[in-house]
């Protein structure tokens, strides 16, 4: 069982690897075969923050990583040093993510990767996919209506086929330079040793109303007498740091198979009261996709972008790219940044054009967005979605008022056959941007979906509720199904945005960046892109900016950031505007020119605990 320990220990300490291990790892290693004479050193472990931390932005000359949490950063950096590729470098973060994130993401989730070598663009698809024994009542209740949420999220009924261990995996055969396992170094040694609990982790432990309905659970995140872990104590999960060594050593089949894997199958079958239906065959044979990355041309005045994001079954480049493609047939551009409560802010007439922009995005979403090995796209692509003809006919119905509510529109000639879903909470996730030495770049944003997943713990990691993903009801009221409906299989649908921006004349890298929030990681990753390539800000100057959107509903703007005069104005157009918390977790990395040279900036968001290192 995962432990903790308050015991002192020093703050840096070098481990190195045993050559067994390090051999182990070069058979799987692939390209990435030489030796590797990597040693971790664990850093100083800053307290991270649950509110909001003014960050200063930051410029490196080579490379650059920008994660979550300092302690996943500093770990991308150490294998960055070290001759690492940027897919080498996101494998050791996402694994001290599983430690030190546990709410966000992990080994029992999925992501997202879009990796550019320079020359081409490829998407890694590491969704969660539905068990083969799943059907699309697998939300409805006796009733046959769909289960409160909650019902459908805590326990084994949620759990998908996990897929980043795997898809990284295919990353790293093909791009990585030092072996698999000296990856895993950084997040073992901190596992053994332990990290200090942030701010934000114990907040949230704190908050989380289910986590400790599981008793594996309720022992790591909890003290005896059932309060989180203090900020600041140690915590160990050498549970964690044995699953670790053993992907290390074998690879994803030590994840997929095996002792593990029973595991995973038992926490998931033997629920008390909300079992699932995940096998060991459905672990067993899951496989990554590598899809063909979805680009489109964004033009700011003279400028010609490359942006590109990923494809279906993820939503976000769609809605990202008509979001900004309505918003260029209007006169958005014309209006500039004000003063708001905290540093600059949209207007009311340009957060009225963007939000009415989103809500015709978002009734795309619901209408077309699925898994597309499942369902057809519209006029047989899905960049039928992003014609600059559709858009400009799009960003006619934005008026004066506020339309509220938007209809779906039609790309294609043939109607679909399907029915819109109905809106449904999101949550969760994490996001790395990454550059490394060698001109490759990526853009991974990484979930277990809700904050702390299914809340369920297996072997010192969390298991996502990625199948709440999907629409609980497979049916309108009329019978005709929903595109995103539970199907064998399938991979559900995503907002999740990772987004590489190129310039178009010359496929420069210009900008890596994305966000965690669910549904609103579509208007976190609009905000900055906008805030880059229209504005002209700095990644950091872009993330502070405060959020807003809409999902096809109310006008939601982040509280106490836009002034009372910004709030009534939206509401004079007929928007119902709500003000709330809306904690984006962006990371960004742009490439810019300062004191005569090339440099990386990155930013991250003050919002949460992430910074960027690099060299």
């Amino acid at each position: 069982m995962p432990q903790t320990t308050t015991s002192a220990r020093p703050s840096a300490r070098v481990i190195t690897f045993s050559l067994s291990l390090l051999a182990s790892a070069v058979l799987l290693a692939g390209c990435a075969s030489k030796p590797s004479q990597f040693a971790y050193t664990v850093p100083a472990q800053p307290e991270g923050s649950s509110g909001y931390t003014e960050k200063p932005g930051w410029a490196t000359e080579k490379f650059a990583v920008a994660a979550a949490n300092p302690l996943a950063t500093d770990a991308g950096y150490q294998i960055l040093k070290a001759g690492g590729s940027a897919i080498d470098a996101a494998i050791a973060v996402q694994m001290v993510l599983t430690l030190v994130e546990p709410q966000s993401s992990g080994i029992g989730g999925g992501a997202f990767l879009l990796h550019s070598t320079g020359k081409t663009v490829e998407a890694y698809d590491g969704r969660e996919t539905a068990p083969a024994a799943a059907d699309e009542k697998l939300f409805l209740g006796a009733d046959g209506k769909p289960v409160p949420f909650y019902d459908g999220v805590v326990g084994g009924r949620s759990v998908g086929v996990p897929g980043t261990v795997r898809m990284l995996e295919m990353a790293h055969k093909q791009h990585g330079k030092l072996p698999w396992a000296t990856l895993f170094q950084p997040a073992i040694t901190l596992a053994e040793g332990g990290f200090k609990v942030s701010a934000r982790l114990n907040t949230l432990v704190k908050a989380d109303q289910h986590l400790k309905k599981d008793p594996v659970a309720a022992a790591y995140f909890y003290k005896a007498d059932g309060d989180a872990r203090d900020v600041g104590v140690n915590l160990r999960n050498p549970e964690l740091a044995a699953v670790l060594r053993k992907i290390a050593a074998e690879g994803s089949k030590a994840l997929h198979e095996g002792e593990i894997a029973q595991a995973i199958v038992d926490k998931v079958q033997k629920h008390p009261t909300n079992p699932g239906k995940l096998s060991l065959a459905d672990l067993a044979g899951y496989q990554p996709k590598k899809r063909e990355a979805l680009c489109h041309d964004y033009q700011v005045q003279a400028k010609d972008f490359r942006v590109c994001g990923f494809p279906p079954p993820s939503s976000g480049a769609i809605a990202v790219g008509q979001i900004l493609g309505i918003l260029k047939n209007t006169d958005a551009a014309a209006k500039p940044l004000q003063d708001g409560l905290q540093g600059q802010a949209p207007s009311a007439d340009w957060l009225h054009l963007y939000t009415e922009a989103a809500r015709l995005a978002f009734a795309d979403r619901a209408q077309y967005v699925a898994d597309p090995d499942f369902v057809q796209p519209p006029a047989g692509s899905w960049s039928s979605l992003l014609a600059p003809a559709y858009l400009a006919e799009r960003a006619k119905l934005i008026g004066a008022q506020s339309m509220k509510i938007a209809q779906p529109g039609n790309p294609g000639a043939v109607k679909t056959g399907y029915a819109p879903m109905p809106d449904q909470p999101e949550y969760g996730t994490s996001h790395i941007s990454i550059v490394d030495a060698f001109g490759n770049a990526l853009a991974m944003t990484t979930t277990i979906e809700d904050q702390f997943g299914a809340r369920q713990m297996v072997k010192g990691f969390l298991l996502n509720n990625e199948l709440t993903d999907f629409s609980f009801a497979p049916t309108d009221a009329q019978g005709q199904p929903i595109a995103n409906r539970v199907q064998p299989g399938k991979r559900p649908r995503s907002s999740m945005a990772p987004t590489l921006v190129f310039d178009k004349a010359t496929g420069e890298l210009l900008m890596s960046g994305g966000s965690p929030g669910g549904a609103a990681i579509i208007h976190y990753t609009a905000k900055t892109l906008y805030g880059v390539l229209n504005w002209g800000l700095t990644p950091q100057q872009a993330i502070n900016l405060p959020n807003f959107g809409s999902m096809n509903g109310p006008t939601l703007l982040e509280e106490k950031r836009f002034p009372p005069a910004t709030v009534e104005a939206l509401r004079a157009r007929g928007a119902e505007v709500r003000e709330m918390n809306m904690t984006s977790g962006l990371q960004a990395i742009t490439r810019g020119n300062a004191h005569g040279k090339k440099l990386w900036m990155g930013g991250a968001d003050p919002r949460r605990e992430g910074v960027v290192m690099g060299d």
